[in-house]
């Protein structure tokens, strides 16, 4: 009852403007690293009421990670999932939920670790490993015409990283965990 409240006085005007396109420089602070991440991404998203989207976004962080003792040369982040918040004239706040991957890549050159176990994550992740992410958040959407916008939106990413593994505080994680993350994002782009 809630979103028809919420969709009823804009929806008409919503109707011709579905679809979303656009492009964000992404900055990402490790919780489970203590360093700072940096990318662009891509997203695209349907509209099929004022105050309600569906979205998929690819983000592309290129250079080492962490900043010291990087393990990583690159990473391909993919989010899937849902906003939901009304339309007041040309401003949207809303509030998001997505799932998805962060795809470590393998480290630019050897990385050495020691041979015990549990290893350290690092060395479980330098090889090249995909965890499971979920996003959550919220933003503001502006729109300066009637088919440009721009996007500002933080979140907490978490990222489920593999167990029986050693953590930053060298406690011994015998299962899979999570770390938290603290995302932003600003960029803008079309609708169509």
């Amino acid at each position: 009852m809630l979103l028809c409240v919420l969709t009823a006085h804009t929806a008409a005007a919503q109707t011709e403007h579905r679809f979303e396109l656009g492009v964000q420089f992404v900055g990402v602070a490790s919780g489970e690293f203590d360093s700072t991440d940096t990318g662009v991404s891509v997203a695209g998203g349907w509209r099929p009421f004022a105050a309600l989207g569906a979205e998929a976004e690819f983000g592309f962080y290129q250079g080492d990670f962490p900043d010291v003792g990087a393990f990583s040369s690159s990473r391909v982040e993919g989010l899937f999932g849902v906003t939901v918040g009304p339309v007041i004239g040309s401003v949207r706040p809303f509030v998001k939920a997505r799932g998805g991957f962060l795809a470590f890549r393998e480290a630019s050159e050897p990385f050495a670790c020691i041979l015990i176990f549990p290893p350290p994550l690092q060395c479980v992740l330098a090889g090249g490993k995909t965890v499971p992410a979920l996003d959550l958040g919220g933003g503001v959407e502006f729109f300066p015409t009637r088919r440009t916008f721009v996007r500002v939106d933080v979140s907490d990413r978490a990222l489920r990283y593999p167990g029986t593994v050693f953590d930053r505080d060298g406690e011994i994680r015998d299962a899979p965990y999570f770390g938290h993350d603290f995302r932003f994002g600003i960029g803008g782009g079309v609708r169509f």
